[in-house]
């Protein structure tokens, strides 16, 4: 037989559930918000205590009132936060078997598309979606097997707040991780990301991609397309992002492909790099305008190849091969863009100090007058130079043929 103090309890926990069945919209957002502030952190058992021993019936109330309204968008952020209090409760894993048998997890999953939701709702669906993907292996499987990363990817790509996108961005990270039956398939959905017109989801999915790929350890062919074409951001905290990348990919498979790549931004287009007539300067048409993310996705290759042919003498060798001297050159003699001409100044000073070939070639193909020019001070040369002298560089045939030996340091 119940003692006294547990049927007060009980009386108390029924007069909760009355108020709830017969509350108006106001008086549960009360009780919602109540629930919330007076639970937070709560166990399981202090839950049960607290609540006569009967949580799931509350629970059940909850989850079946968020299917009925999540669809008008009423309260659906108290709901989410509410089921919360159950989902994070220490020992409470019975509390999301009960969600997802009630078909929880398709609910959150739906909210995350739904247009006419406040953020604030999503950012809530996405916690409770980390917390089941949390709860181990299965559970990242199910969300998967749900269409969960396809879901997460759009939220994250059509979210306006930056707090929206954080939890999506932990989300995707979160499924990869120790779920090798779908490592690949979060890998791709991010890769999916980098077109996107969004400059802070680019640079999320591309961090996302950066921390995965130990995990991963396979590169899918389809993501040098796309990285190299974020070269032409504008943005540097995006084109920092893919010059890391990139760094890490030129150990796997794909680096001969990024490598041809990188030299094929250096010329992007013979004729916007031969010297215009000065009467076409002035005109507002100019296609020149038109050209400029090539130009800017000139400029960044050419940072790209400095970088790494100063970091491995192996990978400049493959550089070489791929006739990088030449197309550094043409960067050099494009009088439109002076990051162009100093990115490319730059990574060619690189090479010419780490291989006699290319110092001997290029000397040969500028001139003795232009290359001493060039060597005083390779970082500013783009303000020294005359449209005759781009010109020769933009028309070199430096091709180093064969193997080459770098210079010890």
């Amino acid at each position: 037989m119940a003692s006294s103090k547990e049927r007060v309890e009980m009386s108390k926990f029924m007069g909760f559930l009355q108020d709830w069945d017969h509350g108006s919209r106001a008086t549960r957002i009360r009780i919602l918000n109540d629930f919330v502030n007076t639970n937070r952190g709560k166990t399981s058992p202090e839950l049960e205590l607290q609540f006569a021993q009967g949580t799931s019936l509350f629970l059940t109330r909850l989850t079946a009132w968020l299917r009925i309204t999540y669809m008008v968008g009423t309260c659906v952020t108290e709901q989410l936060q509410a089921i919360g209090i159950f989902l994070s409760a220490v020992s409470g894993h019975r509390y999301l078997v009960e969600v997802l048998e009630v078909g929880g997890l398709l609910t959150f999953l739906e909210i995350l598309r739904l247009k006419q939701l406040q953020e604030d709702a999503k950012q809530e669906a996405l916690k409770l979606l980390q917390i089941i993907a949390n709860a181990g292996r299965k559970y990242k499987e199910l969300i998967c097997e749900s269409y969960g990363v396809r879901n997460v990817a759009e939220c994250l790509a059509h979210s306006k707040l930056e707090k929206t996108q954080e939890q999506a961005q932990i989300l995707l990270e979160l499924l990869a991780q120790g779920n090798p039956k779908y490592q690949l398939h979060v890998y791709k959905g991010l890769i999916a990301l980098l077109p996107c017109t969004s400059p802070k989801v680019q640079q999320m999915a591309l961090q996302s991609l950066r921390t995965l790929q130990s995990v991963v350890k396979l590169v899918h062919p389809c993501i040098v397309e796309p990285l190299l074409n974020l070269l032409r951001t504008i943005h540097f905290e995006v084109q920092y992002e893919v010059i890391e990348f990139i760094k890490i990919l030129l150990n796997y498979k794909i680096r001969q492909a990024l490598l041809e790549g990188l030299v094929v931004c250096l010329a992007p287009s013979m004729d916007f790099l031969k010297p215009w007539p000065k009467i076409l300067y002035d005109e507002p048409t100019s296609s020149l305008t038109e050209s400029s993310p090539l130009f800017v996705q000139q400029a960044a290759s050419a940072k790209v190849v400095g970088i790494i042919t100063k970091e491995s003498n192996e990978i400049a060798e493959e550089l070489l091969q791929l006739r990088v001297v030449h197309h550094l050159m043409i960067a050099m003699g494009n009088l439109e863009h002076a990051d162009s001409q100093k990115q490319a100044c730059l990574a060619l000073e690189n090479l010419i100090h780490s291989f006699p070939v290319v110092e001997e070639h290029v000397r040969k193909a500028m001139g003795e007058a232009f290359y001493e020019l060039y060597m005083r001070n390779p970082a500013n040369l783009y303000l020294k130079m005359d449209s005759i002298q781009a010109a020769v560089l933009v028309d070199n045939k430096v091709n180093i043929p064969g193997s080459v030996e770098a210079v010890a340091e």
